[in-house]
């Protein structure tokens, strides 16, 4: 079998921080390789090391068997790399066609346009894919998992010989994951190389041939996916034994925080819903892509107000026409998308941090950066958050770091509801059973907690109670103990909405 990617004893440091430690990886032809290991581990410094966006400080790295001295995101892309990066990298005002004409099309000074061949290449890499996407929509308009299937596209239109996916499933439905599933079986077929990172371990032993765990840094082994199982693979990722339980409620629920009455807005396709949330509980919200989980949230939240209804805090009725309204009734939001609406990747950990309390933290005119810094430092310390300092932009952390800060600005503010979209998407397994711990410690403290999660399992084990959406409203209220079936089946529309 034929080499496509070698890389052999590569290092990289930021500053004081050792990124990579004499990590070695190789890539086979036809195959999919995996790559697992914790949010930190290095893994995101590996993929831009093999793009190209980072030079090693040490090693040598060879593509088809040639060494290159000098890899840089052109000669990568020369070379035939693609990447699919988690979080979608399109020009939200340009459509998906000229988004993939811009990846694909060479570069000239002065060239006609042919918007033709244009749609009919989109089209036709999107047929490929499975995906109902026009050519002609902005890409402002599509939806997460839309956008993620346009870069899939994408990477396949550029006839690349190494394809790295990097949580490519993150975001997609199951009927969307069995396509792209099917693409990736039919690139492997075809002599393609992949590099596939995903903390959904079940995926790992469906697609690929080997795996490869980083830890700290440093590669701690590789072997074939047969030669291994789930246990084995957690236990070299976290350098323990993780608990697969998840933490019980303490004491019971405590009174109704949020009280909701036929609440509804038309452009967020909500209507009728219904439902109380107590202080001391997490409520799952559960249901389909599209049933109306995060409209819901982001009506509560006043990104997109209610039309119809009545809101209830504490008893007393309050309208919540943005979120400014929300932020000071005691409501905060995680986001499903932390690069977009969780962080700002620019800014510092500690500005992040109390961009939500900057009148508590800085009071008239008086800076006091000390302050700000002392508080991040607790946060940082209490959430794990890996980072070089409250000083290091978030740009330079991890996705699970970045959603750690995301999550810990809101805990600054010491809310009273706290809306979590997605909390644990594209968060390593150490670092989920770490969130969930918290997650459940805020509930234990009085938080009132309203949780939107696409993993059954994390709603079966975290909810004290499960709330399930369909086309837009309460399909079905659930207690905490329900079994998956029955969260399945009123998420299809198979069991009456009950107490």
């Amino acid at each position: 079998m034929k080499r496509l990617l070698q890389l052999s004893a590569v290092s990289k440091s930021f500053g004081a921080v050792q990124a990579l430690k004499e990590v070695s990886f190789d890539l086979q032809a036809g195959e999919v390789h995996a790559l697992l290991g914790e949010n930190g581990a290095g893994k995101s410094t590996l993929i831009k090391i093999i793009t190209g966006a980072h030079a090693p400080d040490a090693g040598s790295i060879e593509v088809g068997g040639e060494r290159i001295p000098h890899l840089t995101p052109a000669s990568a892309h020369r070379l035939g790399i693609a990447c699919i990066y988690q979080q979608p990298a399109l020009f939200p005002d340009l459509t998906v066609a000229e988004n993939i004409a811009l990846r694909l099309e060479p570069p000239a000074p002065a060239r006609r346009v042919r918007w033709q061949q244009r749609r009919a290449l989109a089209q036709n890499l999107l047929q490929r894919l499975g995906a109902e996407i026009p050519p002609d929509a902005e890409a402002r308009s599509l939806s997460m998992p839309e956008q993620q299937l346009a870069e899939i596209a994408c990477a396949l239109g550029a006839g690349a010989r190494i394809v790295i996916m990097d949580e490519p499933t993150a975001s997609l439905t199951r009927k969307e994951q069995d396509l792209l599933f099917a693409v990736v079986r039919d690139l492997r077929a075809g002599g393609i190389g992949i590099v596939y990172i995903s903390h959904r371990l079940e995926e790992i032993f469906q697609l690929a041939d080997r795996v490869t765990v980083l830890r700290d840094g440093e590669s701690v082994g590789t072997c074939r996916v047969e030669e291994t199982d789930q246990a084995t693979l957690i236990r070299r990722m976290v350098g323990r034994e993780v608990a697969q339980s998840y933490p019980p409620a303490e004491g019971e629920a405590g009174e109704i925080v949020l009280s909701v009455r036929n609440l509804g807005c038309s452009a967020g396709g909500v209507h009728g819903v219904s439902l109380d949330i107590r202080a001391g509980e997490i409520l799952g919200l559960a249901g389909l892509v599209g049933a109306g989980r995060t409209e819901l949230a982001r009506i509560l939240f006043g990104i997109t107000p209610a039309e119809a209804g009545e809101i209830y805090l504490n008893g007393q009725p309050v309208q919540i026409r943005s979120p400014g309204d929300a932020v000071a009734a005691g409501i905060a939001c995680v986001p499903e998308d932390r690069r977009r609406h969780g962080v700002i990747l620019e800014m510092a950990v500690a500005h992040n941090i109390t961009l939500a309390i900057h009148r508590r933290i800085f009071p008239g005119a008086w800076l006091r950066f000390d302050a700000e810094r002392r508080l991040a430092q607790d946060l940082i310390q209490q959430l794990g958050i890996r980072t070089s300092g409250p000083d290091a932009p978030v740009f330079s952390l991890s996705g699970g770091n970045q959603q750690k800060v995301s999550l810990a600005r809101w805990l600054a503010a010491r809310p009273k509801l706290l809306l979590l979209d997605e909390p644990t998407q594209g968060v390593d397994v150490g670092a989920k059973s770490e969130i969930h711990r918290l997650i459940r410690r805020l509930a234990s403290d009085g938080m009132a907690v309203l949780m939107i999660s696409s993993d059954l399992p994390e709603i079966l084990g975290m909810s004290d109670r499960i709330a399930v959406m369909r086309n837009g409203t309460l399909a079905a209220l659930l207690p905490g103990k329900s079994s998956g079936p029955e969260v399945m089946a009123a998420a299809f529309g198979q069991r009456e909405a009950g107490g």
